[in-house]
């Protein structure tokens, strides 16, 4: 089975509309793809619709988080979608996104960049706007060559030049939402640097103390004594590890199922929910 438990579709910050998404998955020969929108779910029954045979969908969300003022992402799976205590922790992220968003297009104005809201705006269309529709417009601006390069210090990386901070959630009180709707948590691209300041283990650790469930080993931005590290801190905390291509369409060069979960792995994670099961498309594989 090939797993990829970490994709965003057009809901958030991807290219692809979660029916695209879902069938740009089975043909790149997955068995199980995870549709996790940045805290939200609204392109859940897009992808149940359009999920082709053979393929499985794992419902989620990657949730903003904070903590000791560096920024993290937890990712949320198979959790109920209708509870109501996460779902308005959700909606208080959600809410913050646009006058963040406006606020590092000021930023930008004043640092000389001739970058106009409608065209952020454009680019986002209905999803929940944030940096990587800026940075698309960044692109199109010739200011950059690619989304990556707008994640540096000089513009929106963490405490970048034109960086404004949103609301995010508490991990602890995350990690405790998550579960009381029946979801599994995994820290997402834990040691990722080159997006700006990451949470030392000794935050992780206390994070594994509080119910989290994995870590997210194999990523693109993860090298290889990255991951040999994480894999090491896992088995030390008795963390779950996966492995997921992080797929946001054409706005990055990674591909669907670049990295992969182990089966093991999947089927505890789906042993542990109890808000949520995978959907299978017709024919599709059931949970291990």
């Amino acid at each position: 089975m090939r797993i990829d438990l970490h994709t965003h579709s057009a809901a958030s910050d991807g290219t692809d509309t979660p029916a695209e998404l879902v069938r740009n998955a089975a043909a790149a020969g997955l068995d199980v793809v995870a549709l996790t929108d940045h805290d939200t779910v609204r392109g859940h029954a897009e992808a149940i619709a359009a999920l082709p045979d053979g393929l499985t969908l794992v419902t989620g969300a990657e949730l903003s988080c904070r903590i000791d003022g560096v920024s993290l992402h937890l990712l949320a799976y198979l959790f109920d979608p209708d509870e109501p205590e996460l779902a308005r922790a959700r909606e208080l992220v959600r809410d913050d996104r646009v006058p963040r968003a406006r606020t590092m297009v000021s930023r930008l104005r004043a640092l000389g960049v001739p970058i106009e809201w409608e065209r952020v705006a454009r680019i986002a269309g209905d999803g929940s706007v944030g940096r990587p529709h800026i940075a698309t417009a960044l692109v199109e601006l010739g200011v950059v060559e690619t989304v990556s390069d707008a994640f540096t210090p000089e513009w929106l990386a963490n405490g970048g030049r034109a960086y404004a901070e949103k609301h995010e959630l508490d991990p602890f009180d995350a990690i405790r939402l998550v579960k009381a709707a029946g979801g599994v948590t995994v820290f997402a691209h834990p040691l990722a640097v080159k997006r700006g300041e990451v949470v030392p283990e000794s935050s992780i650790a206390k994070l594994a103390a509080a119910g989290l469930d994995g870590i997210e080993v194999d990523h693109m931005d993860h090298d290889e004594p990255t991951r040999a590290r994480l894999r090491g801190l896992a088995r030390e905390l008795g963390l779950l590890t996966t492995g997921s291509s992080d797929y946001h369409g054409t706005r990055k060069t990674v591909a669907l199922g670049e990295c992969t979960t182990d089966p093991e792995i999947y089927g505890e994670i789906t042993r542990r929910a109890t808000g949520a099961f995978p959907v299978p498309g017709a024919g599709g594989p059931r949970p291990v």
